[in-house]
């Protein structure tokens, strides 16, 4: 056989080895991230629910997702082990990394004017009036259905039945 024909299958042998290879890294870091889990330790399970470890077993991990209601999962439904401070933030809102120094972004574009005052065209264009969006002619078509059907019918040139529209 020719180096030509083999060079694909090499090829395409290397490429499977890599991605085995690196399917196998991932499943022994999850299973340490898995291993290394604490009681107090912020979760995430692979459904989306985010609790506290309150006990670590071999199989199983016993987490607390609220005042009163602790949950029994499979150590394998565990998607992440968050950081305390990652955990506050999502699950309390709390930002413990914020710094005053640091300019703020507002939410709203009213403190990025060079002024206080509001200006007369800022005032007449917040006014909160609904927009007409309807047409304008609206006046001079006919209010009833049953008119605008007739005079449809009137503009239409009424045809017979030895005519058609094929040509």
């Amino acid at each position: 056989m020719n180096i030509v024909t083999l060079l694909p299958f090499i090829v395409l042998i290397g490429a499977m080895f890599l991605m085995t290879r690196s399917a196998k890294r991932k499943q022994q870091a999850a299973a340490q991230m898995r291993n290394d889990m604490q009681p107090g330790t912020g979760v995430r399970t692979i459904g989306g629910m985010y609790a506290t470890v309150k006990e670590v077993n071999e199989e199983t991990v016993l987490l607390d997702a609220g005042p009163g209601v602790e949950l029994l999962f499979a150590k394998n439904s565990i998607g992440a082990v968050l950081g305390d401070d990652e955990y506050n933030r999502i699950v309390h809102g709390i930002e413990h990394d914020l710094k005053t120094d640091e300019a703020v972004v507002p939410d709203d574009a009213s403190s990025l004017t060079e002024t206080d005052e509001p200006s007369d065209d800022a005032s007449a264009a917040s006014d909160d009036k609904p927009i007409d969006l309807g047409k304008k002619d609206a006046a001079e078509e006919p209010a009833d259905e049953t008119e605008a059907a007739e005079v449809k019918a009137e503009e239409e040139p009424k045809k017979t039945d030895g005519e058609s529209d094929a040509k």
